[in-house]
């Protein structure tokens, strides 16, 4: 008993589990499209990691929050994120210019694997295709296109990325971006099948 004592790992501390729970709730929670419960759910979050006294950690939980903004277009300053900046680390100060379309080639290093591709000068649509994580893909997503790369195959992986996970905020939001440019091309019916798409996802299609 002894020696099991001395070997097994000491318990994870409960702000860190509810914290972690927590973001993915509210994550989740957003891109469904449901705010109430992520507002709640995201306080609950503050709490928790406040409770520690480290402003690094609730600057990656803001980054997170903001991310979910990024990916269903929702293009506002990360004004949680700005206020703990002085505090993050290079890593998230890295993460925040990449999710505002301004990251520099020297942070793909502090990047996030699955997002250093984005970087490079290669094809954002094959840059896109190798993020294997749906929110992240769909992040990386917003960004091409806040940063000015989203071509009309990035905006097809970013619609069915969200449609596979049921997310319907980033969903309505892709498809509002495809139906704006059939409008602008002249393709009306196009325009016309996009348009009873986003009326099923926002509940307003005729039954």
């Amino acid at each position: 008993m002894a020696l099991t004592a001395c070997g097994s790992k000491p318990p994870t501390p409960e702000w860190q589990l509810n914290a972690k729970d927590g973001s993915e709730r509210a994550a989740e929670a957003w891109l469904r499209g449901d705010s109430a419960v992520e507002a709640a759910e995201f306080a609950r979050v503050r709490r928790e990691l406040t409770s520690t006294g480290r402003p690094d950690l609730l600057a990656r939980a803001e980054l997170l929050r903001c991310a979910t903004r990024v990916a269903a277009l929702v293009f506002e300053p990360c004004t949680g994120f700005e206020a703990l900046a002085p505090d993050a680390a290079p890593a998230e100060q890295a993460y925040a210019r990449y999710l505002a379309g301004n990251a520099q080639p020297a942070d793909a290093t502090l990047l996030p694997e699955a997002q250093r591709a984005l970087l490079g000068g290669g094809s954002p649509e094959a840059a896109l295709a190798g993020v294997k994580d749906p929110l992240s893909r769909l992040v990386a997503a917003g960004v091409l296109l806040r940063s000015g790369r989203a071509t009309p195959a990035v905006l097809t992986q970013a619609v069915d990325t969200a449609s596979a996970q049921g997310w319907r905020r980033p969903l309505g939001a892709w498809l509002g971006l495809q139906l704006q440019r059939a409008q602008a091309a002249g393709a009306t019916e196009e325009a016309a099948r996009l348009q009873r798409r986003i009326d099923l996802v926002l509940g307003t299609a005729v039954r």
